[in-house]
């Protein structure tokens, strides 16, 4: 009994330890990412979305000041995956993002320039936007 006190004393106190605006990072084959049920946000600048292209089903919105007005119209049940060239600046942005969102936020580790290293080929924004 004791033994299952402590467990159970030790996962509390790790709950409690969680920091607020917690989030989810994961790494997915590009594969992986096309097949997961998410609303999936590139958000990187324009030029970026010209130069490489976007994942295909990615919906494309700057992370600017804007950035939770353009995106709320879009939400549904879905957790919302973020995506942008190597992870850094979605992984700032889950943690801003989530504590104001009902759903689960998910940072794509690494962004597109991984999934690119891997093998993927993005799909021009211009075509994805038709």
């Amino acid at each position: 009994m004791k033994y299952i006190t402590a467990i159970f004393t030790a996962f509390s106190i790790s709950l409690l330890a969680l920091p607020v605006g917690a989030y989810e990072s994961i790494a997915p084959s590009a594969d992986e990412l096309k097949a997961m049920d998410v609303l999936l946000i590139d958000i990187r600048e324009p030029h970026e979305w010209q130069e490489t292209g976007i994942v295909e089903g990615a919906i494309p919105i700057t992370a600017s000041r804007l950035f939770l007005q353009e995106l709320a119209p879009l939400l549904d049940d879905r957790p919302v995956a973020l995506i942008c060239r190597t992870g850094n600046r979605t992984e700032q942005l889950s943690g801003l993002l989530e504590p104001h969102l009902q759903q689960e936020v998910i940072n794509i580790e690494g962004g597109i320039f991984r999934l690119m290293a891997e093998g993927y080929q993005p799909v021009p924004v211009s075509k994805h936007m038709q």
